[in-house]
């Protein structure tokens, strides 16, 4: 049976990256359809829920995604609630990537910060440079998640406080606190993990702070436009050694998103209710990286 891939997207075209990647991942024949909102998504839910049954379900899929990141969970949870009993198929929501790329950053800096140790994670501390997007937001959530002590870094005081908000609404034990960029200098003097999340081609932080923040251990900008986003970080580094650090930029973790993104379509089609969403893309991602670790036979 071929597997059917529903591309689902909030904005007037679908995005075509997801498009190659789903077609790169093995979907057969894909769907796609632009505009969804939580008004028009239950009729596209029901193609995909009622024209297979039993265990054929598997073969269909969802993707959602789209740049309006809050529009993208509305119809998120407008899917969900149109499923019910084993009538449902499997989703995976990456608005703009956001997921996708979140999870690859936490890999990144598991591999020289003990973030599956929850004694030692608790131990550090993590400042989300433009924390208030949708990746710095999932990254922050996936890192509080972790045990970390998380600082959201926005320009708004009150956009940072509702984004730990809604961390802690999820994860009430979590350490997440809000800062503004005025006050970054403060937060970065003990911090072991920076993750720049912000807006293409804008400086979050200069060369001067990153040399001031002489305890951290990992630096990651994920921003690939120039000027970078960490002021001397390549968007090709990779593990570049720099002092005690190690830098990431873009590119370096591109790769690993892309393992995540690619796999998890894959895993779509094994079962008919799988949901992934940042939690359960970071688990496939950290399933790729221990695989990757092991030694050749």
């Amino acid at each position: 049976m071929k597997k059917i891939l529903l591309q689902l997207d909030v904005d007037p075209q679908p995005c075509p990256f997801d498009a190659v990647v789903a077609v790169d991942a093995g979907a057969d024949v894909l769907l796609r359809h632009a505009n969804v909102s939580p008004a028009n998504v239950t009729a596209l839910a029901h193609g995909a829920m009622f024209t297979r049954g039993g265990a054929d379900l598997a073969s269909t899929a969802i993707f959602l995604g789209g740049s309006d990141v809050p529009q993208v969970e509305a119809v998120a949870n407008q899917i969900q609630k149109t499923f019910f009993g084993p009538v449902r198929v499997s989703v995976m929501v990456d608005p703009a990537g956001a997921n996708t790329t979140a999870a690859a950053a936490v890999i990144a800096a598991a591999r020289h910060l003990p973030l599956t140790s929850p004694g030692e994670a608790a131990t550090l501390k993590a400042v989300v440079l433009g924390g208030t997007g949708p990746v710095g937001q999932r990254a922050g959530r996936l890192l509080a998640r972790k045990g970390l002590q998380v600082s959201l870094v926005s320009r708004s005081k009150e956009r940072a406080a509702g984004c730990c908000a809604a961390i802690t609404a999820q994860y009430p034990d979590a350490s997440v606190h809000a800062a503004t960029t005025d006050a970054i200098e403060q937060v970065l003097n003990d911090a072991d993990l920076v993750i720049a999340a912000g807006a293409a081609g804008v400086e979050l932080l200069s060369e001067r702070q990153r040399q001031r923040a002489t305890r951290c251990r990992v630096f990651i900008d994920l921003n690939a436009v120039p000027p970078a986003g960490i002021t001397g970080i390549e968007a090709t580094d990779k593990a570049r050694p720099d002092g005690q650090a190690v830098l990431y930029g873009a590119l370096g973790v591109g790769g690993t998103k892309m393992k995540i993104h690619r796999a998890a379509v894959e895993s779509l089609f094994t079962a008919n209710d799988h949901w992934l969403d940042a939690e359960e893309l970071l688990t496939i991602g950290e399933l790729l990286a221990a695989s990757d670790a092991q030694p050749t036979q």
